[in-house]
């Protein structure tokens, strides 16, 4: 309607002009609701041209759009394991720290692995009291092996020495007990070594496999009661005693972070596909939201997502057919606020309105820059101010559309 006031200065009041003050028409007499086409059809014809060329060149280089949020990140409360809630210890609508619990799921077979998994541990080092008691033991018998085999080495040695006297059968005798001795000896040091390889290696893996597992008992243990992986705020949850959860199908509830100031403010907008080569990073663009009303933010676009999302394939086991993306997708633009503190009373998820406005300014300063191409470039750098008067009206009737024409 406003481009069509705009195109009716310029042509049909001039033509109604002309034919009442020039030609002394008078509207009743000789112009007419019949004769209002034949008399001014030069002038209708040439607004609605007008009007047409003047909307296409404002909604396509001033591109508007409704699809405008003020988007959040939320985090799913999940646990990592099935389970039946034992205890909880929130509730709705309350605010957490990062890592207090929520609530326990029954952990009563996994408490029974950890204790299953202490006893391992202390098993392991009852066999390494034994296990050194064992090494003493070794210790003890060769000495007692190595005495045994001095005795007989002395022995033969003093038979050897009264070779005339003894004979030869007691001095093979010794001989033999001395190979004997020594025999012992050897298998009495082998077994003191088997004994301190276990003690040094043997045990120390199997205690550490047994630590091992009761870290992974209490690790499962730990699993049970689910805390807070962040900061935020609890919603939507809704969970009593006895409830399964389930970390694919049910979730317990939603997280709201509190790190919404640390991130830089920004509105999501989507723009039309055909728009697509005019929006671009550091375009001048202004917003107007549901929950701050009867105010124009300043905003620039920041972000120009270079792909649409309604295109996207995902892997599956049939084919796709290409009128399954006939649902047209938009071109995803960041916004954040020219000034800062611009989007500090606008509630995080509230919709908005937004438009983004097209300047030459650069091209207009360069010397090679042609007159007709100035003046083209002037003018549709003129025509953003339609859109800016079009986004000021809908801002003034937002609260009496929502309020009182919405039927609520």
């Amino acid at each position: 309607m406003l481009e069509i006031l705009l195109c009716s200065m310029v042509t049909i009041l001039p033509d109604y002009l002309f034919r009442r003050y020039a030609q002394g028409k008078r509207f009743g007499h000789e112009i007419t609701l019949y004769s209002i086409w034949f008399e001014l059809r030069w002038g209708l014809v040439t607004c609605l041209l007008l009007a047409i060329s003047l909307i296409t060149l404002v909604f396509y280089f001033h591109p508007s759009t409704m699809h405008v949020s003020s988007v959040f990140r939320t985090v799913p409360i999940v646990p990592q394991i099935n389970g039946r809630v034992a205890e909880i210890f929130v509730r709705g609508s309350q605010p957490v720290e990062a890592g207090a619990p929520l609530f326990r799921l029954a952990d009563d077979t996994q408490r029974t692995a950890v204790e299953t998994a202490r006893r391992a541990v202390a098993q392991v080092d009852a066999a390494m009291l034994v296990t050194q008691a064992d090494l003493a033991s070794a210790s003890a018998r060769i000495l007692e092996a190595e005495g045994a085999l001095r005795q007989a080495a002395d022995e033969l040695a003093t038979k050897l020495a009264l070779r005339d006297v003894a004979s030869r059968r007691e001095v093979e005798r010794l001989q033999v007990m001395v190979q004997m001795r020594e025999a012992g000896v050897a298998a009495a040091q082998a077994a003191r070594q088997a004994v301190a390889a276990r003690l040094s290696d043997g045990l120390p893996a199997e205690r550490a496999s047994a630590l091992a597992a009761l870290a992974q008992a209490e690790a499962e243990l730990d699993k049970t009661i689910i805390r807070a992986g962040v900061s935020g705020r609890v919603e939507q949850f809704l969970l009593q005693l006895g409830d399964v959860v389930n970390p694919f199908a049910r979730p317990a509830g939603v997280l709201v972070p509190d790190d919404l100031g640390a991130r830089r403010p920004s509105l999501v907008a989507g723009f039309g596909q055909i728009e697509a080569r005019v929006i671009r990073p550091g375009m001048l663009a202004e917003a107007s939201c549901a929950s701050l009303p009867w105010t124009v933010i300043p905003m620039v676009v920041t972000q120009v997502q270079g792909f649409v999302a309604g295109g996207q394939l995902r892997g599956g086991d049939q084919l796709l057919d290409v009128t399954q993306f006939s649902r047209p997708g938009t071109v995803l633009a960041t916004l954040e606020p020219l000034y800062p503190g611009g989007l500090d009373h606008v509630i995080p998820g509230s919709n908005c309105i937004a438009n983004a406005y097209t300047s030459n300014h650069e091209e207009l300063s360069r010397p090679e820059t042609g007159l007709m191409r100035a003046i083209a470039l002037h003018g549709i750098d003129a025509v953003g101010l339609v859109h800016a008067i079009l986004l000021r009206m809908q801002t003034l009737l937002l609260p009496f559309k929502a309020l009182v024409l919405s039927g609520h």
